[in-house]
């Protein structure tokens, strides 16, 4: 044996391996994007992904980290302020085909952004759970487009149009299973972790005014609030809050999905189970992304560094 062949032999010997992780990332709009941060820091702290299940934004963000896209992700949606998320919404004013926002135009730009592949062919296993909501059942997506997958899997009733796939009209999968652990649980991994954005609600949560606001920034920002789904350009306390039409939809979705998701996981639990408020901000705050991305972080980092799993 030639003696660089022994000298790569002895220092993979000695290099530990790093415990592997199926992760589990829940529904949660604008609020997932805390799975960004969670990620980077089991990442951070050694642990090596090995395969994701997401529903709703889950799945986005669980989809774009299988593609090796997550940073790409993550500066772009950094950078997007309220008019930004406006201009990705394609309102349908209507009913018609099932929802009021048509999402092409959000996918069409992450389309752009990083691409489409099939899912076979990434590097992790990966799931994106969606419902068939004419069969009732809840449907794992294992193959074929990425952001077909992704496509129905955040396809909210009455706001986003369903979608179709092999004669399947699909919608959102957190109206089944929120926080999907079940499509892991026969993975090989170490450890099964799972990422919660239906946390009971936290009364304490200030009201955050991004870095580099001012006073005529944040008049623009009330302004466009108001036109954003659910918004009014108030505080979020919700002791002075008027509540809208949408507003009461998101919050009542909130509510049956904590609850869902409580039960679900009461009966698959996860090794870990790291926890957010659900009211960390509303689904369509896509403009606070850089904070969500850093609460993750750091819920990830508490939950991590309370945990003391055998064998580690």
């Amino acid at each position: 044996m030639a003696v660089t062949d022994l000298r790569s032999e002895v220092a993979t010997a000695q290099t530990p391996r790093k415990p592997t992780v199926a992760l589990a990332l829940g529904a949660g709009g604008a609020k997932g994007l805390a799975h960004i941060g969670a990620i980077e820091e089991l990442q951070a702290q050694g642990f090596e992904i090995t395969a994701i299940a997401g529903c709703s934004m889950g799945a986005l963000i669980g989809g774009v980290y299988a593609m090796g896209k997550l940073d790409v992700y993550r500066d772009w949606v950094c950078s997007l302020d309220k008019f930004d998320v406006l201009k990705l919404v394609d309102w349908s004013f209507s009913f018609a085909g099932g929802g009021l926002i048509k999402g092409e135009k959000i996918i069409g730009t992450m389309l752009e952004l990083i691409g489409d592949t099939s899912i076979e062919d990434l590097p992790i296993a990966f799931t994106a759970v969606a419902t068939d909501i004419e069969r009732e059942r809840e449907v794992w997506l294992t193959r074929g487009s990425l952001f077909d997958a992704i496509r129905a899997s955040i396809a909210i009733p009455t706001l986003f149009r369903p979608h179709v796939i092999d004669g399947r009209l699909l919608v959102d999968g957190a109206l089944l299973n929120p926080v999907p652990v079940t499509p892991l649980i026969r993975d090989p991994a170490d450890y099964l972790i799972a990422v919660s954005i239906d946390g009971p609600t936290d009364t304490n949560l200030p009201v955050v005014i991004s870095a580099g606001d001012t006073p005529s920034k944040r008049g623009i920002g009330r302004l466009l609030s108001r036109l954003l789904p659910g918004g009014d350009g108030k505080s979020m306390d919700p002791r002075t809050q008027e509540h809208g039409a949408l507003d009461l939809l998101g919050q009542s979705i909130d509510l049956m999905q904590a609850n869902l998701s409580r039960l679900r996981l009461a009966a698959y639990q996860p090794d870990l189970l790291v926890q957010l408020a659900r009211n960390v901000s509303s689904a369509y705050e896509f403009y606070r992304a850089r904070e969500l991305v850093e609460l993750g972080r750091g819920k990830m980092r508490e939950a991590l560094s309370s945990w003391n799993p055998s064998g580690r």
